[in-house]
């Protein structure tokens, strides 16, 4: 998304007041947009305040669904184990919501336990997770509260079903690209 810039300014090294029409650059760390492909950078910092967002959204969401002590990850973790009523392995989490560090995920699910949301059952070496009755209540309140503060306000944005299709399949292929940059830094 581009901004006409309507006031003279500077914005990544442009002098605005000399060309009007010049599309601002809105990017989180300058020394990346440099050169050849710097809206790798501006979708980064869209990346960044969206996750951000999502992150505040998902507790206050949460929090007005009547549990006010969850935080992102477990809200993500409850839900994933909800996901279509089946039971679901430490592994099938961390797979599913692209999490490498298992121990967050193991710590969420244990807190989830303890707060009675989630149920656990051993079958040979692995354990299986599931929402608990009290769980499920609260997911349903969760989707309650989501319909009536997010998905409502969404028919503002003038964006067809299958436009947010493509955003929603554009970003999961970003996701790839940075999980593949991400192997070969590491090869380094």
């Amino acid at each position: 998304m581009y901004f006409t810039v309507k006031t003279p300014m500077f914005c990544c090294g442009i002098n605005m007041s000399k060309n009007p029409d010049a599309k601002r650059r809105i990017v989180s760390s300058r020394h990346l947009a440099d050169g050849e492909n710097w809206e790798s950078s501006e979708i980064e910092y869209g990346m960044i305040i969206a996750y951000n967002a999502f992150s505040r959204w998902m507790t206050r969401c949460m929090s007005a669904a009547g549990n006010v002590d969850m935080t992102p990850l477990e809200i993500l973790v409850l839900h994933n184990c909800n996901h279509r009523g089946r039971g679901k392995r430490l592994a099938d989490i961390c797979f599913l919501l692209n999490i490498e560090d298992t121990h967050t995920v193991n710590y969420a699910l244990r807190k989830l336990l303890k707060m009675e949301l989630l149920t656990s059952e051993k079958r040979g070496k692995e354990v299986f997770y599931s929402v608990s009755k009290a769980g499920e209540e609260l997911c349903d309140a969760y989707r309650d509260v989501r319909s009536r503060c997010f998905l409502d306000g969404l028919s503002r944005l003038d964006m067809t079903g299958e436009e947010m299709r493509e955003i929603a399949a554009s970003l999961r292929a970003l996701s790839g690209q940075y999980d593949q940059a991400g192997r070969a830094a590491s090869s380094l």
